[in-house]
């Protein structure tokens, strides 16, 4: 599978290295853009779970890394005050593709 990180900035400030199973992520979001917190939990969520699905198909079994994933993103979500989750913005600061595993060529 074709993995990949996308880094994000709450509007806390904190910044987060975050992880997708597969490039799908770059369907629901965008280098550069902010999003309202709840949008971008959303977005995330879906593209997580197309994520962890093509896993299913490929391997017979969700991704957990992705599933983990989705549960600390919205447990930030839940913790930022309520001004930041009203009205902040999460900004996507970049995409870093990994090559796809070759499972025959590992060990």
């Amino acid at each position: 599978m074709p993995e990949m990180h996308f880094r994000v900035e709450w509007p806390n400030g904190r910044v987060d290295n975050c992880y997708s199973p597969s490039w799908v992520i770059e369907e629901h979001l965008v280098v550069g853009e902010a999003y309202p917190v709840a949008e971008f939990v959303e977005r995330a969520k879906t593209a997580l779970e197309i994520g962890s699905e093509r896993v299913r198909a490929k391997y017979g079994f969700a991704c957990s890394s992705a599933l983990d994933q989705l549960r600390s993103i919205e447990e930030v979500a839940e913790q930022l005050a309520p001004a930041d989750r009203e009205s902040g913005r999460v900004k996507v600061l970049a995409f870093d593709k990994h090559e796809p595993r070759n499972p025959k060529k590992a060990g």
